[in-house]
């Protein structure tokens, strides 16, 4: 945006977003350690964690420090669909200094393996 560019050029999104009142290094903190624990759950199915899947679509955390999570699974019909939510929320709940923790389930947009990281493409021999 050029320097004489008024707000109303600035994307809706960008103009609705107000700092956290989180400090910048403990949010950085809590970022890490949230990626940390969502790293250490594992699709049973396949040997690479949720994280580098490409099943975590969305991480809020508020000012209070509760984390809403959206996810997904690899398909619908999942055998862990009923336990998987609940194993993602317990490992975060175990980072210092998060509150709450809120998993969504959504299907939309449908998991594929181009949301893979290139982590998990190694890993799982698809690069």
């Amino acid at each position: 945006m050029s320097e004489d560019a008024s707000m109303s050029e600035v994307p809706v999104e960008a103009a609705d977003l107000k700092p956290s009142a989180i400090p910048e290094d403990e949010l950085a903190r809590l970022t890490d350690d949230i990626i940390a624990a969502m790293k250490s759950v594992y699709d049973p199915e396949i040997p690479v964690d949720i994280y580098e899947l490409g099943l975590i679509y969305k991480v809020d955390v508020s000012d209070d420090r509760d984390v809403v999570i959206d996810m997904t699974l690899t398909a619908p019909g999942c055998p862990v669909a009923g336990t998987m939510p609940e194993m993602v929320a317990d490992a975060v709940r175990s980072v210092d200094g998060v509150g709450d923790v809120k998993v969504n389930m959504t299907f939309d947009p449908p998991w594929d393996q181009s949301m893979m990281s290139d982590e998990a493409r190694v890993a799982l021999n698809m690069y």
